[in-house]
This record gives structure tokens, C-alpha cells and sequence, in this order.
């Protein structure tokens, strides 16, 4: 077996499980058909016909407590949701990925120490080495593949493929940050994970996971998808909002390995189990994939392998949940009192997470402790004054809060930020904290930004947009790390930025040369004279992209194929 020493070690004696004391000491609250009764009333706005739904599943000690399903898998055609349906299970499907490296690992065909472009040579060096560790824990400082196609002119509903996300990767000059540095989960990895897995193994991660664990456990149901024309009994349509009703939002992707995978509740209750127990993969490999990352500090980031360790109101679990187009999953276990609960949903306003915090609530209510730090009175006045742009030197990401409806809230979001005492806020019912301060008089406020990770985002507040001369900025700009041009251009008083295959993307000034719009942060460099030579487009997972002003000369854009990637 090839996995890393200290992972191993630490593997070995940090045991999640308490396979007898707690578990057996446990009662379950009520009888069995009142806390079904208490399921159906927490899941009764999502029971309908004239919507999408979800499907629930709850085992305790690997033994089926409920399932059911609410709501519609199809509009089209009035087929409802049953425990049966299948769905895409979104980023629930990075732990089956990281399992499979681990299998290799154990086998000694891969060490989780191995430098990644020892199996995928065609990403560039960059310095510092790239581990497989590094990979599955989000500790890579890879940028994010998504924001990569879209700059490079795909759109939301074309087709995805690996072979796109490999053509992409290797373009990329540079990084989010030093490997081991940082943690910033993201999806490129788990595409790379997948690859080396066909490599290593010299199967496709579908047929390599079908054979290995998911045919052994009994996951009949469950595959990656690799071809999304594929017929697939039973599987539910996504759907996302529209005025008045619901439209049609699937994942058009043959990408697999950080989504893609396509599976039932009945079928993650089994791998829940295998999480515990081991049948597969034995204890070793299921406490390796239960262990946390680490920076290169020491610091605990609280992701293993495609899983993440936390607690929720004093009590562990181990989960993740997933989001891909019209489709929002979560699967979450308690170890110690050997509960799963799986929340699989077809509508892309359902949160599958809140939606499964509330049926551990039905299970564990008495074991659940109130957590959440309670509200603390603010005056208007003081909250209003927290609105405006705040900008991370870090990352070069701008947040933008706003105050309305008597509110302070990120713009664009619906969570109002709750006070929490000493400058410190919470958006909504979130766990995260976001602490504001003031070093001294006449400075910049400062914002500090605690979400699930171990570190947090700090950025400065930014003075108010003067009015500037837009024109400066207009010209065409080149990435050669997408073989992509951009128009910037001055219409109706405002930048606006243009690229073949997208929508004309509109920026909003919020501070100097800096602005922002829906592909996050968009900050205009200047040469040492003065002029405008590039821009900097930033965002949660892309931090500094940069596209060069090309000269007036050649500012002719070379032709590109419309027709599609």
C-alpha cells in the first residue's frame, strides 16, 4: 500500500466511528410512524404536482428507516418522485472518485505523495509540486475549470467533455496559489483524479467504480454518466424557476469525476454504510477517506476525501452536498449515532441541505444542541453604514454589500445579515461569520470573511467610484491561456465586455480602474506610463486570468469558429 505515511498513520487512529456505545445508546424519538409523519410535513411544500421534488432516505445502523419521495421527476409528463427515481447526484459523486484513487493507492499503484504530472505530464510545472493529496483535498491552487470554459466562449447549455477541460488546463500560466498554502475547493481536480484513474488503472473511472465497488455493494442504480443522451430508467428531470411555473435545467456534461454521477437514495444509503463499515475497501481506506487534509501549517482544512468533517449543532458528521444545474443533493452521516440521511432534489430553489438538517432534527432532536449565536440588535443607522464595496488583496475578489428593506445583504443574494455582537454578522441561518473593523480612525474598514473553511478572506473597503473617463479602457484584449479575444466598449455610460458565443457582459465601476459584473471582479492594469495594457478578471475560484490590450494595429480579432467548441 502506497498512501502517504502520515495520512495512514493518522488514518489508523482517529477513528470516526463508535460502532456500539453511542449507537446502542441511542433511542430513536417517537415511534416510527410519527417520525415519518414529521418527515412528510418537513418535505409537504415540495409534495405537489405542479412541481419538482425531492426523494429521502434515513437508515440507522445500515438497517432502511424511511424513504419516499415528493413532488414531480417529470412536469412534462406527471411522473412523481419516488425513492426509485434516480438523479444527478451533483458533487455528492467526488467521494466515489477520491475512493477509487484510494484503492490504487492501497494496491501500490499510486501514492497519494505522487507529483500529479507524473500521470498527467500535460500540466505545466509551476513551480512547486502538485500531489495527489493536494488534488483531493482542494489544497492545488488549480483554476477552475468552469470559469476557464466560459471565458473561453462556452456557454451554459453546450456540451462539456473532459478532452475540453483538457485542452484548457495545460494553457493555464499560472495558479490560484501555492500548493498546500490555501484550501478553495473547486472541480478541476476531481476531472484530473478521474483521468489518472483511466491511466493508472487502464479503465475509465465508470467502469473502474462500477467493478470495484458500486456492483459489490449492491448500487445497481448508481453509475457515473458519461454520455448525457443516454437513456436512464426512471431518472429525474432538473428544473430551475421561471415566472409563473418551471423550466427545463440538466447538466449537459460527459465530464465525470467532480460531478456526473448518477444514482438513487436507496443506493447512497448502501455507500453511507460502506462509509462505517468497511465492506469494501476495508477500515483503513473508509478512515483515510474520513481524515482531513492539511495545510502546509498543520492546520486541519476539514475536507478528506471528497468529504467534508465537521459538526453540525455539536454533533459530527461526514457529507457533502452537490449542485448542478436544476439538481441540489445532500448526503450526511452521523457517525457516532450511525444515522444517514440522504435529501435528493430536482429543483434548483430547494435546499437539499436545509431540507436534511431538519430530518436529523426529527432523529437526533435531543441529542442536537442550539448552536447558532443569537441576534443582537443593531441601528439602522450602524448597519446602512456597512454597505459598499470591499476589495481582497489576497484574492483581487470584490464582495458588494448593500442595505435594503432595512437590511444589510449581498448584492444579488436574499439572506439578510443577521448582528451577532462586536461587528460580527451571520447571512441568514449560515454558519459563516462575517466580522467588520475599523483599525484606526480615518482607515479603510476592514471585513473579514469566515465561511466552512479553516482561513479566512479579508479585504479592505473601497472608496466610493469616482467618475472617470470610460473610454481609456476600451480597446480588444487577448488570453492566449483560452485562445480567446475580448471587445471592452463604452455603451450607454457604462463598460461593457463582449466575446465570441456569450452575452455582452455589463460592469459596474467600483473603485479606480476596477469593476465588477457577472464574471466577478474585472480590474484594468496600467503600464508604467500610465496607459491601459490588460485587465484582470477574479472571482471565488479564479483569481488574476489575465487578457493583454492588444495595439490598435492588431486590434483586429482573429476569426473564430461561432459554431461551437
Amino acid at each position: 500500500m502506497r498512501l502517504p505515511r502520515s495520512l495512514l498513520l493518522l488514518a489508523l487512529v482517529t477513528q470516526w466511528l463508535v460502532p456500539g456505545t453511542i449507537a446502542s445508546a441511542q433511542t430513536p424519538r417517537g415511534s416510527r410512524s410519527q417520525r415519518h409523519t414529521r418527515v412528510d410535513a418537513i418535505f409537504s411544500p415540495w409534495s405537489g404536482k405542479a412541481s419538482p421534488g425531492c426523494a429521502v432516505g434515513v437508515s440507522r445502523n445500515g438497517v432502511l428507516d424511511y424513504a419516499r419521495g415528493y413532488g414531480m421527476a417529470n412536469l412534462e409528463y406527471d411522473v412523481p418522485i419516488t425513492p426509485g427515481s434516480v438523479f444527478n447526484m451533483a458533487s455528492i459523486s467526488k467521494q466515489f472518485t477520491a475512493f477509487s484513487i484510494g484503492l490504487l493507492a492501497q494496491e501500490g499503484k499510486l501514492s497519494l505523495d505522487d507529483d500529479l504530472r507524473q500521470y498527467v505530464p500535460e500540466i505545466p510545472a509551476y513551480g512547486k509540486t502538485i500531489t495527489l493529496a493536494h488534488l483531493m483535498h482542494h489544497t492545488n491552487g488549480l483554476r477552475e475549470q468552469g470559469q476557464l470554459m466560459s471565458l473561453a466562449g462556452w456557454r451554459g447549455d453546450d456540451l462539456s467533455t473532459e478532452a475540453d477541460v483538457l485542452w484548457a488546463l495545460p494553457r493555464q500560466r499560472g495558479v490560484n496559489f501555492e500548493p498546500g498554502t490555501e484550501i478553495l475547493y473547486g472541480n478541476a481536480a476531481y476531472t484530473l483524479l478521474a483521468v489518472i484513474v483511466r491511466r493508472v488503472s487502464g479503465k475509465s473511472l465508470r467502469a473502474f467504480a462500477d467493478e470495484r465497488f458500486f456492483k459489490p455493494l449492491g448500487m445497481n442504480d448508481t453509475g457515473f454518466q458519461d454520455d448525457h443522451n443516454a437513456i436512464v430508467p426512471r431518472r429525474a428531470t432538473g428544473y430551475e424557476p421561471r415566472e409563473g411555473g418551471w423550466r427545463i435545467s440538466m447538466p449537459n456534461t460527459d465530464n465525470y469525476g467532480p460531478g456526473n454521477l448518477l444514482s438513487t437514495v436507496g443506493d447512497v444509503l448502501k455507500w453511507e454504510q460502506n462509509l462505517m463499515d468497511g465492506r469494501v475497501g476495508g477500515p483503513a481506506l473508509t478512515a483515510l477517506m474520513r481524515t482531513s487534509g492539511k495545510l502546509n501549517n498543520g492546520i486541519e482544512t476539514g475536507y478528506g476525501g471528497g468529504l467534508h468533517l465537521g459538526e453540525h449543532r455539536g454533533l459530527r458528521t461526514v457529507r457533502h452536498d452537490g449542485m448542478a444545474s436544476g439538481f441540489r443533493t445532500e448526503a450526511v452521516l452521523f457517525p457516532d449515532q450511525r444515522l444517514a440521511i440522504v435529501v435528493l432534489c430536482n429543483g434548483s430553489s430547494i435546499s437539499s441541505t436545509d431540507l436534511s438538517w431538519k430530518v436529523a432534527e426529527v432523529y437526533l432532536g435531543d441529542l442536537l444542541k442550539d448552536t447558532m449565536p443569537p441576534a443582537v440588535a443593531l441601528p439602522e443607522a450602524e448597519l446602512s453604514a456597512l454597505a459598499g464595496n470591499y476589495w481582497s488583496p489576497l484574492t483581487d475578489e470584490v464582495v458588494r454589500l448593500e442595505f435594503k428593506d432595512g437590511a444589510l445583504r449581498e448584492v444579488g443574494s436574499t439572506k439578510p445579515f443577521v448582528h451577532i455582537g462586536e461587528g460580527a454578522f451571520r447571512p441568514g441561518e449560515s454558519k459563516h461569520v462575517w466580522r467588520f473593523a475599523t483599525p484606526k480612525p480615518q482607515a479603510p474598514r476592514e471585513l473579514s470573511i469566515k465561511d466552512s473553511w479553516p482561513t479566512t478572506r479579508d479585504f479592505i473597503r473601497l472608496s466610493a467610484p469616482m467618475p472617470t473617463d470610460l473610454a481609456v479602457f476600451a480597446g480588444q484584449y487577448r488570453s492566449e491561456e483560452v485562445d480567446m479575444t475580448y471587445t471592452v466598449r463604452v455603451t450607454d455610460g457604462k463598460l461593457a465586455v463582449r466575446w465570441p458565443r456569450r452575452d455582452e457582459v455589463m460592469l459596474e465601476p467600483v473603485g479606480g480602474d476596477r469593476f465588477v459584473g457577472s464574471l466577478g471582479a474585472m480590474t484594468f492594469t496600467r503600464a508604467a506610463s500610465g496607459s491601459v495594457d490588460g485587465l484582470l478578471v477574479s472571482s471565488r475560484r479564479l483569481r488574476r486570468f489575465r487578457a493583454e490590450r492588444m495595439e490598435p494595429s492588431a486590434n483586429k480579432a482573429p476569426s473564430v469558429d461561432r459554431s461551437g467548441p
